[in-house]
């Protein structure tokens, strides 16, 4: 993914997925030590880099799983092969998914690596005397922790509240509320900071860092109903700008290399993307060929950011920044309908070629005045057609308050790894 990954070092970024678990020990006794490597700019870029990877790479990795479990408990997705059984378990959805599932045991293991190695990294930054790389280091490695606090809280009631032995758990929200703080340290870094080209030129330039924290603090800011600070934070990303995981030949796009180029994974559902008629796209929406390509068995079949090998993928949408600003107006203590509906329609209008990542519906406007619960309907709407397979439908659907039949699971089992060392770990949610 980044030709700068330097290969010496990312033996001891390789998660143990076994580790997981109250003890948290990600350590390799065949490896450097900590105090080995967290010793100089280089070596803890190269362990920043590594967390991206560990993110952003390889079926294992939480890109991948975070994709496949939401698509499947939201009806995003098809199963193609009843043996992959993690992968049964989700598409069953209800009981069916237990404690066992691999899907849901790497987005936890994953996201508690991501911590564990960005604490390491910040750790490292707060004590460095050269505050502009230091800020680099902090900045970008908060995304991938604020990310890895946003993702659990995505799916689990409850979330470790930090790393180490028998940890205790906070809720979700708490969770998205860690996640926020994350970020506000981040930018407060790079407050009046110009990241010096030694730092840039050692991490992934298609790595936006601070557009990506004002979106990921706009989402989660969403996502607690702290709408203003959702609209201030949506108000200053740059949606002229992508920010993307950059794939290679070596390090390929996890979700084409694991179901688009086998098809035994999963597939599309159809052109409806999982919405209910009430709600389904419009079939002139050009979102639908631009997320699907027409094939043969199945009918619909995997296209958009994982259509090839080397298909990059978005941190975030500016379209998803532009549906947060229409929602933060629609949910505001005095709804701004008007405001609300012309954020909207900046999206149902867009044309794909007037999107940074080729996004766009391509349709005519949506015509007002619409009721608060109307415009909320097709801010919802837009969302799971706009933001298809990228991991945030399960949430939207439990913020819009959608009837339960539409999904399969509210939330998830805690990983066995986890229950089994963690005497704190709560009850599993009923469904």
């Amino acid at each position: 993914m980044q030709r700068r990954i330097y290969k010496g070092l990312l033996a001891i970024l390789v998660l143990a997925t076994a580790a997981t678990g109250c003890k948290k020990d990600y350590s390799n006794p065949n490896d450097a030590t900590r105090d080995e490597v967290f010793a100089q700019d280089r070596a803890t870029t190269g362990v920043a880099v590594g967390i991206q990877r560990i993110y952003s790479t390889s079926a294992a990795g939480s890109l991948y799983n975070i994709v496949d479990a939401n698509g499947f408990v939201t009806n995003e997705l098809i199963l193609r092969n009843a043996g992959n059984i993690p992968e049964l378990q989700l598409a069953t959805g209800g009981s069916a998914v237990d404690n066992t599932n691999t899907v849901l045991g790497n987005i936890w293991a994953n996201s508690n690596k991501c911590i564990y190695d960005a604490n390491n990294v910040i750790g490292y930054a707060m004590k460095s005397s050269d505050k502009s790389y230091a800020a680099g280091l902090i900045s970008y490695a908060s995304i991938f922790k604020a990310l890895a606090y946003g993702n659990m809280s995505l799916y689990w009631e409850q979330v470790p509240d930090t790393i180490g032995v028998n940890v205790t758990f906070i809720s979700r929200t708490d969770g998205f509320k860690k996640a926020i703080r994350i970020i506000d340290n981040a930018l407060a870094a790079l407050n009046g900071v110009t990241l010096p080209t030694t730092f840039k030129s050692r991490v992934p330039a298609e790595v936006d860092i601070t557009n990506t924290l004002y979106a990921l603090k706009a989402r989660y800011s969403l996502y607690i109903g702290d709408y203003p600070t959702a609209l201030s934070a949506a108000n200053l990303v740059d949606l002229t700008k992508k920010s993307s995981f950059a794939y290679t030949a070596q390090n390929l796009n996890p979700v084409f290399e694991t179901a688009t180029s086998t098809n035994n994974v999963f597939q599309p559902v159809d052109s409806t993307l999982g919405l209910p008629p009430a709600l389904a796209p419009d079939l002139t929406d050009k979102r639908i060929p631009f997320y699907t390509v027409i094939a043969t068995n199945p009918r619909f079949r995997i296209s958009g950011f994982y259509a090839a090998t080397t298909t990059q993928v978005p941190l975030y949408l500016p379209g998803e920044v532009t549906l947060i600003k229409a929602e933060a107006y629609a949910r505001s203590s005095t709804p701004d309908l008007v405001n609300g509906l012309a954020e909207l329609n900046k999206i149902v209008t867009k044309k794909p070629v007037n999107d940074p990542f080729g996004v766009g519906a391509d349709l005519p406007p949506v015509v007002g005045p619409l009721t608060q619960a109307q415009l909320l309907d097709q801010i919802y709407r837009n969302r799971c057609i706009e933001l298809f397979m990228s991991g945030l439908k399960l949430e939207d659907m439990r913020r819009f308050s959608r009837p339960q039949a539409e999904r399969k699971r509210n939330f998830f089992p805690y990983p066995v790894r986890e229950r089994d060392n963690n005497p704190n770990t709560p009850a599993d949610p009923a469904l």
